[in-house]
C-alpha cells in the first residue's frame, strides 16, 4: 500500500500527491476512514480522485493510499439475488452494519464468505476446459440456476472436480495449467470497466424468457434471459422493489 497526502479537496473530488506510478481508474482509499475512489486525472506531480463517498471533514495532509487495484466485480453465487450500491457494497449486509444510514469508510465483500452452496459439477476429471466453458451449477435461487464457468484466462485440463456444500473461497476443483495446477473456485474476479470477452462466434442468441414472476413484467414487458432491461421512473416510484 503506497502513502501519499491530499493537497485540495473540491466536493467528491480529491487531489493528491506523493505517490508514483498511478494510473487512471487506480483505486484510491482517501482520508482515515479509507474512503473509496479512482484516480480520473493525472498532472505532472499530482493526481485527481473522485470519491464515492461523502467527503465531509477530509483536509489537506490527510493520508490517501494506493491500492495498485482497479475496482472489481465479484462474480458468482450470491450476485443474482443482492442489491449493491455503487461500489459492489450489499446494501443488506450494510444495513447490518450500520442501519438504515450506511456510514462512510465500511468494507464489505461483494459476496458473502458465510454462505455455503450447494455444488453440482457438470464435467468430469480428465475434461479440457478452455475460457467460458461451463464446469457446474449452483441452484442460487428456486427460479435461478448460476452457471460455474472456467475464468477467461484459465484453460487446461480438469484434475478434479468436487460435488457437494461449499462457500464461494473454497475450491471445487483442480485444473492444470501450463505446469501448474490451480484451484478453481465458484466465483471470478473482473474489473468494472473492462468488457468480459466473449466466444468467436459471437453473443448466444435470446431464445428463453426470463420469467421474473411479476405478471405485468412478463405479459407486457417480456425480459430474454441474458439480455439487458430497463425501468424508467423518478425517484421513490418503486424501480428496486419492482
Amino acid at each position: 500500500m503506497r502513502l501519499g497526502e491530499i493537497i485540495r479537496i473540491s466536493g467528491t473530488v480529491v487531489v493528491g500527491r506523493g505517490i508514483p506510478d498511478v494510473e487512471i481508474g487506480e483505486v484510491m482509499e482517501v482520508g482515515e476512514e479509507r474512503l473509496v475512489g479512482e484516480i480520473i486525472r493525472i498532472f505532472e506531480d499530482s493526481f485527481a480522485v473522485q470519491v464515492y463517498e461523502p467527503t465531509s471533514g477530509l483536509k489537506p495532509g490527510d493520508p490517501i493510499f494506493g491500492t495498485g487495484k482497479k475496482l472489481i466485480a465479484e462474480l458468482g453465487p450470491g450476485l443474482l439475488q443482492n442489491i449493491f450500491d455503487g461500489i459492489g457494497r450489499p446494501l443488506e449486509e450494510l444495513i447490518k452494519r450500520s442501519g438504515p444510514f450506511i456510514r462512510r469508510g465500511i468494507k464489505v465483500n461483494m459476496l458473502s464468505r458465510d454462505i455455503k452452496w450447494s455444488f453440482k459439477p457438470l464435467v468430469e476429471k480428465g475434461f479440457e476446459a478452455m475460457p467460458g466453458d461451463i464446469i457446474g451449477e449452483v441452484q442460487e435461487t428456486p427460479m435461478l440456476k448460476h452457471k460455474i464457468m472456467i475464468p477467461p484466462n484459465l484453460s487446461g485440463k480438469i484434475l478434479e472436480i468436487y460435488e457437494g456444500e461449499f462457500r464461494i473461497d473454497e475450491p471445487i476443483g483442480k485444473i492444470h495449467v501450463g505446469d501448474e495446477v490451480k484451484d478453481l473456485y465458484m466465483y471470478q474476479e473482473w474489473p468494472v470497466r473492462e468488457p468480459r470477452p466473449i466466444a468467436e462466434g459471437g453473443r448466444l442468441p435470446l431464445e428463453q424468457p426470463l420469467i421474473t414472476g411479476q405478471r405485468v413484467i412478463d405479459v407486457f414487458f417480456p425480459v430474454a434471459k441474458g439480455g439487458a432491461a430497463c425501468i424508467p421512473g423518478g425517484f421513490g416510484t418503486g424501480k428496486t422493489v419492482t
